[in-house]
């Protein structure tokens, strides 16, 4: 079935080999919440905890196409939810850092993780704006939430060719943007993510 899905999302994407291979290889089932399996392969967003989602699998595409992880080494992303994109990213580079604010669902991804023998993926529970220090720099950076403003300790968890791909909320509307150390930016389109939230739920 995973096969299924990844064939839907090249109709609707171009995609290159390694990510076809990932969504794959990566069984979307195992990462929505019980009683959503029969939705697992449909092209939509699910409900997770605390009004977050695990993002429509073309959206998980998108997002990991606009990385542009072709010798990228690893990627921190700030909003680990179900796991989904991590796991898609941990089968294209070699390193994947994620993070969540509600560590039930940090604990959730890690038993899944360990599940699939998805090893090169590392997880915690913590306010995702302030990066992770300890494993800085970072190729790429990735919200997979919006925010209205991004911290600028992240820009120094980046190394000096890297970029923040983020959803960016200016007035009612959201846009995808890439945000390179460099200062440079780059609009790619507009999209429709939950928020951000702060802080830690225990």
């Amino acid at each position: 079935m995973s096969k299924f899905l990844a064939d839907k999302l090249a109709n609707l994407l171009e995609m290159d080999v390694r990510e076809y291979k990932a969504f794959c290889e990566i069984d979307r089932r195992y990462f929505v919440p019980l009683g959503f399996e029969r939705k697992a392969y449909d092209i939509t967003p699910l409900p997770l905890a605390d009004d977050s989602t695990i993002s429509s699998p073309l959206t998980i595409a998108k997002m990991t196409k606009y990385l542009e992880l072709t010798n990228v080494d690893s990627v921190l992303e700030i909003g680990c939810g179900s796991g989904y994109q991590a796991a898609i990213l941990s089968k294209i580079v070699r390193r994947v850092f994620t993070i969540d604010r509600i560590c039930k669902l940090v604990e959730i991804a890690k038993q899944r993780f360990k599940k699939l023998g998805l090893y090169n993926i590392n997880v915690k529970c913590d306010d995702g704006r302030k990066g992770w220090k300890a494993y800085a720099p970072f190729d790429r950076i990735l919200f997979s939430a919006y925010v209205e403003d991004i911290e600028e300790e992240l820009f120094y968890q980046l190394k000096d060719n890297g970029f923040i791909l983020a959803p960016i909320k200016s007035g009612e509307k959201q846009v995808i943007i890439k945000l390179y150390k460099s200062g440079k930016k780059e609009i790619i389109e507009e999209c429709e993510f939950v928020p951000l939230k702060r802080g830690i739920i225990k």
